[in-house]
């Protein structure tokens, strides 16, 4: 039975932005925080502004708290309105959308991959996780159980993260109730090349 990792955002400190518009709490940077090819984290968004660019960097974006945001890609018809309940949002992280505000503050979840194949998804309670991928992670906005094949179930608590880099075909369930939102990442390291 793998290991499982266990990050409340209660215990992270947040990290204000440069530009003064909101703060960051990272939860996950994989396999190191100085040279990450993964990074998950919650920011707390406080006031409308552009987001900051990362070139070379797969971003996806998901609202857990507040009205939403709209997002201007560049143009007036490229505008995306993301809310809460909405689908995972992927961007090209290069591009830096200028970010109104819907009604008030906003908590998202993002995901940003420099480097490997994976992604971010809304995951229904009770519906099973099967990822092939080495790397799984769920992140809960409400209070949860997890399920794993073989082990004691883990309650997890609301605004928190299970995780496991050793994962790979393991059956992963999540018991909520109706309506509780929670993501699962998966993610698959690139293979480096043999000289």
């Amino acid at each position: 039975m793998t290991a499982v990792q266990f990050v409340r955002l209660a215990d992270v400190a947040p990290t204000p932005w440069r530009n003064g518009g909101g703060s960051t709490r990272e939860l996950l940077a994989w396999p190191n925080a100085e040279r990450w090819a993964l990074r998950l984290s919650v920011a707390e968004i406080e006031r409308d502004g552009p987001f900051s660019s990362f070139h070379g960097i797969d971003r996806w974006f998901a609202v857990i708290d507040g009205a939403g945001v709209e997002l201007r890609f560049g143009s007036a018809d490229r505008i995306r309105s993301v809310r809460r309940g909405d689908e995972v949002l992927q961007f090209d992280g290069g591009i830096a959308p200028a970010c109104r505000l819907l009604d008030g503050p906003t908590q998202d979840l993002n995901l940003m991959l420099a480097r490997g194949r994976g992604g971010l998804q809304r995951l229904q309670p009770s519906e099973p996780l099967l990822l092939r991928a080495p790397l799984k992670a769920v992140y809960v906005a409400d209070a949860a159980v997890l399920h794993r094949a073989g082990a004691a179930p883990q309650p997890l608590v609301a605004g928190s993260l299970a995780w496991s880099d050793a994962a790979a075909g393991e059956l992963w369930t999540i018991e909520a109730a109706p309506g509780a939102r929670a993501w699962s990442v998966a993610y698959e390291p690139e293979v480096e090349k043999k000289k």
